[in-house]
């Protein structure tokens, strides 16, 4: 993993008062928190308080586009991170689920200006057995870091953009 140290001050403040919104669906909770715990943790690390982190539930992952949306339209959030696990529950549509949220957080994050990030994963084959729920407990908890390393990336990118374009 790529260490972020060299992230000027700006970054880190996430935008002055601005602050970082987590939208996490409750399906495979246990699993989906991995990533949470860890994007908090990586973010604290890197010198952003969880203060500075607002955590929303919502019931699935399909949920996650409207509350993102509001989130962004609000103007307190200068990011949006979305998290969940969408598994094929015996019929076909974990796939269409997926990318319909994914395509929905990519068009709110150009519609607003807000940066979204995505990790709502969704594996080919998963079952309710303790490897598999081990591994994406793990899985998760990698997602969640790299997600807080794309946030203050993309944070301290915009910023430096917003000065190059104002200069």
């Amino acid at each position: 993993m790529s260490q972020l140290n060299d992230l000027p001050s700006s970054a880190l403040a996430t935008g002055g008062e601005r602050r970082i919104a987590f939208v996490e669906a409750q399906w495979h909770a246990d699993i989906v928190h991995q990533a949470r715990d860890a994007f908090l943790a990586e973010m604290e690390r890197q010198g952003v308080a969880r203060e500075r982190v607002d955590v929303f539930d919502v019931p699935g992952a399909f949920e996650i586009p409207l509350h993102a949306k509001r989130l962004a339209a609000s103007g307190r959030y200068a990011a949006v991170v979305c998290c969940a696990l969408v598994v094929d529950g015996g019929i076909y549509r974990h796939e269409f689920v997926a990318n319909t949220v994914v395509s929905a957080i990519m068009d709110l994050q150009l519609e607003t200006g807000v940066p979204m990030f995505s990790a709502v994963l969704t594996p080919h084959h998963f079952h309710e057995h303790a490897e598999h729920r081990k591994y994406f407990h793990r899985h998760f908890a990698v997602k969640g870091t790299e997600a807080a390393e794309a946030c203050l990336r993309t944070l301290d990118g915009l910023a430096r953009l917003d000065a190059h374009l104002a200069a």
